[in-house]
């Protein structure tokens, strides 16, 4: 009489050690199976130890056929076997017949079932594809580690998830037809290929023992009083550094769902005040972080058996019982409440239209439920990246501000949406009001429409929306954000990092214009250098090379100096492309020298800050015409395309082509935003223009700004110091002034918009928090026949740092002994060949000195 020796719930193992007529050799396998009491998903089964007779073997010359004794009520019976040899292997056919199982009741009947090969039964191991149809492997799929693991591993672990394959043995599960009626025994007859059985295991659940049904989704929320008791791990890390700015990451969770009879994702931090979503003031942009790591959703899939433990790592927080959480009862144990928080679903086709003319447009959107818990579109992430850092991860289309992920749509999507309270947070640039409310999903419901409103069409003004600064994205890809973010224009910069180089797939040579001629995408380069500075080459028809140089972090380690930035601008100047000097002023060494040479076509805003702000006025105050231009220096999905753009003029005579764009950037036609909207002019004159005045002229000056997001400070900037501005203290979407400014000599006006006393922004959720703001390029002002100002303190500041890169690339700079290497330029003296655009920019200097003096 076979022994029923261990049970957990309503299951219970039945040992077969008295038929063991085989031990693991038999297996022909390197790997010890697993035998004595053991669970295999979730179920208990005693499987014999003795190594030489621990299996039951039939066909194929072993027993012919066995009967294992059950004895008891048996809703299901689940065997772990394993077939031996298959003709499959061979190339034989499927469905070969194994064994024949007739199930004895009490009253003498018998219900009569076949095993066959890759249906209830097969071999181990199986080609990938050949899983048995009916059979279940020995374990459930997984989750790879969350936080840690092999670096070859970085892929698996962007999954979350790893299939499940049989270890030792293949479950299948007979479910009694007729459950009233006693069980007695099972008879088994091996009918073809050898087979072994190593465990049985009889359930009394109403529940099919092996099939999991589809997931639902829970809320888990943890005191952190309670938990202090406990004496478990805080559940929130500090903020990570990056480039010495904190990134503002959702907590890392710590605690984790063990489901002993199923599955459960990655538990995910929601934000704790959904109640107040609709008064947050960056709509569309993101949601605010929670402090510490629940509440968190997760998505659980298990028989109803199922006992769900909440761990800290190797403390248990607290245990559920799965039926329970299920049926929609609120369960609290220790510091853990849990709750369902699936009101079902609906597979919905949304379509995001303009509010005027109804057509489809591209945008971002951010779906979520009552609740909280997100539900993107098909194909992309609810949590982009696992809420971890994402630098040079590809991630489809996705973006990340604060606790909200977006998706990238173009005009339509469709997935599952909750029934009930759905949160729709979508937004468009600047120039459409972003669009988040409360709809409500019908259980027959099948399409839903979201409106969207323009606040400003600046394209039909002839502004043309960029970003003058973007990495790793393709180049389909950048088309489809541009258009989600309102761009016409995005330079795709190419670069190089360390041994890393990224996007070389990407340049061709020439702009990449959308059919419908929207948007451009231009794949063109970023060069590095860690002390000289970086440089944005815009519009290259061939590569620059080196794209990086002098080691870490730019360059390969070891490397040495090569170029200089003067060098990289003139091959990009020979080719008619654009130079971009990115996040002015760093690295600040060599800039002063291209400024000072006029091989710098441009300065670069990726954020606002006082630093930046008083660099930018200090060339523009020693007599440099320098536009502004807006970039995002995106580099991970934390940074949406475009937060930081430059708007560009293009005269209505004029097509817009990329050429258009980047010659009218150069000269200044432009204006920087991080979500305002202005507009600057100096009697009638727009930015990048020269007036022509005569002393103690008195210019009409008109500014005004709109914006989606509420604006505080409005600022005319002459000559480096605020001269009238317009104020909000509780914030508008709409600021203007007019007022007048005395020339006495030649200058500069520009305008600008932010927050309280402007520095004060609003910050976005983005990777740098970037401040809501926005920054025009000067008009600039003339009493003579041409622009003349002279600063002497600009002019030492720059021979300063001038005088420090020459110091660096002659003394600090890595260098290869001459005779081992023919440079790139084919001169004999590589340190003057470096040196020499240095020394040319003081001349020049030294030059304006002199005259100034005279």
């Amino acid at each position: 009489m076979d022994i029923a020796n261990w049970a957990i719930g309503e299951y219970r193992a039945v040992s077969v050690l008295h038929l063991a007529n085989v031990g693991v050799e038999v297996l022909g396998s390197e790997n010890k199976p697993r035998t004595g009491k053991v669970t295999l998903r979730g179920l208990p089964f005693d499987i014999a130890t003795d190594p030489s007779r621990c299996f039951v073997a039939l066909g194929g010359g072993h027993l012919d056929n066995v009967t294992i004794s059950v004895g008891g009520p048996a809703r299901s019976i689940v065997f772990a076997h394993r077939l031996l040899e298959s003709p499959i292997l061979g190339g034989g056919p499927v469905g070969t017949l194994v064994a024949e199982l007739a199930f004895e009741f009490r009253d003498g009947s018998r219900d009569i079932v076949t095993l066959r090969d890759r249906f209830e039964i097969a071999t181990l191991p199986v080609r990938w594809g050949q899983l048995p149809f009916a059979a279940y492997p020995d374990g459930f799929d997984r989750l790879p580690p969350r936080y840690r693991g092999r670096y070859d591993d970085a892929g698996v672990r962007q999954t979350e998830v790893v299939q499940a394959w049989a270890r030792d043995y293949w479950l299948w599960a007979w479910i009694n037809p007729a459950p009233e009626n006693e069980l007695i025994a099972v008879h088994a007859r091996g009918l073809g290929p050898a087979f072994v059985i190593a465990g049985v295991c009889v359930g009394t659940a109403s529940e099919h023992p092996l099939r999991l049904p589809a997931a639902r989704t829970v809320l888990i929320d943890i005191e952190a009083a309670k938990l202090a008791a406990t004496g478990s791990t805080e559940l929130n890390d500090q903020p990570l550094d990056f480039d010495d700015h904190a990134v503002e990451t959702a907590p890392t969770v710590t605690f984790s769902l063990d489901v002993d009879r199923g599955v459960s994702t990655f538990p995910y931090t929601i934000p704790a005040d959904v109640e107040s979503v609709m008064q947050d003031e960056l709509p569309g942009f993101g949601r605010k972080l929670g402090a510490v790591a629940t509440p968190a959703f997760a998505h659980v899939a298990a028989t109803e058996s199922a006992t769900i433990r909440v761990r800290n790592g190797d403390a248990v927080l607290g245990t559920f019982r799965w039926a329970e959480v299920r049926a929609g009862v609120e369960s609290a144990d220790g510091p853990v409440a849990i709750k369902l928080a699936d009101t079902g679903r609906n597979w919905i086709r949304t379509e995001f239209v303009d509010a005027l003319t109804h057509k489809p447009i591209a945008c971002r959107v951010h779906f979520s439920s009552g609740l909280g818990v997100p539900f993107a579109p098909h194909g992309h992430h609810s949590n982009v990246g696992s809420d971890m850092a994402t630098w040079h991860m590809d991630v489809g289309g996705d973006v990340r501000l604060g606790q909200a992920t977006y998706a990238y749509v173009d005009g339509t999507c469709e997935g599952w949406l909750p029934r009930g309270t759905v949160l729709v947070d979508a937004a468009c640039g600047f120039e459409f009001e972003p669009y988040r409310g409360f709809v409500n999903i019908d259980p027959d419901q099948r399409q839903l429409t979201i409106p969207m409103k323009r606040l400003r069409d600046l394209r039909r003004e002839r502004w043309f929306a960029g970003d003058s600064h973007v990495h790793f994205l393709s180049t389909q890809g950048a088309h489809l954000e541009a258009r989600g973010e309102g761009l016409s224009v995005i330079n795709l910069l190419a670069s190089q990092w360390g041994h890393l180089f990224t996007s070389t797939e990407e340049f061709t040579g020439e702009a990449s214009v959308s059919r419908d001629g929207q948007t451009i995408v231009y794949a063109s380069q970023e060069n590095r250098q860690h002390m000289l500075g970086h440089l944005s080459l815009l519009g290259l028809k061939h590569p620059v090379m080196p794209w990086c140089t002098d080691g870490a972090e730019e360059a390969e380690l070891g490397g040495a100096l090569e170029a200089t930035l003067s060098e990289w601008a003139d091959r990009c100047h020979e080719q008619g492309g654009t130079v971009v000097l990115p996040h002015m002023p760093n690295p600040n060494g060599e800039p002063a020298a291209l400024i000072a040479t006029g091989r710098a076509d441009a300065v670069e805003f990726l954020e606002a800050n006082p630093y930046n702000h008083r660099e930018y006025y200090r060339y523009l105050n020693g007599g440099y015409r320098l536009p502004l231009v807006g970039g995002t220096d995106k580099m991970s999905s934390e940074v949406p395309v475009g937060l930081c753009r430059t708007y560009v003029y293009i005269p209505p005579d004029e097509d817009f082509t990329y050429a258009a764009w980047c010659k009218h950037l150069a000269r200044g036609r432009t204006f920087v935003s991080t979500g305002p909207l202005i507009m600057l002019t100096v009697e009638g004159a727009s930015p990048g223009e020269t007036l022509s005045v005569a002393p103690g002229a008195k210019l009409q000056v008109h500014v005004e700004a709109s914006s989606i997001f509420p604006m505080q400070q409005l600022e005319l900037i002459h000559q480096g110091v605020v001269v009238d501005s317009a104020t909000s203290s509780s914030g508008a979407r709409k600021l203007s002034l007019r007022t007048k400014v005395e020339i006495r000599s030649d200058s500069w006006i520009a305008a600008r918009v932010g927050g309280p006393e402007y520095f004060n922004f609003t910050k976005h959720r983005d990777l740098w928090a970037r401040g809501v703001m926005a920054h025009t390029s000067p008009v600039y002002v003339t009493c003579g026949q041409e622009y003349n100002v002279f600063s002497a303190d600009t002019a030492e500041y720059m021979l300063t740092l001038i005088e420090g890169s020459l110091r660096y690339v002659k003394g600090l700079s890595p260098q290869h002994h001459e005779v081992d290497v023919s440079h790139h330029h084919a001169e004999q003296d590589h340190i003057a060949h470096l040196s020499r655009p240095l020394e040319e920019a003081r001349a020049r200097i030294l030059a304006r000195l002199q005259d100034h003096i005279h």
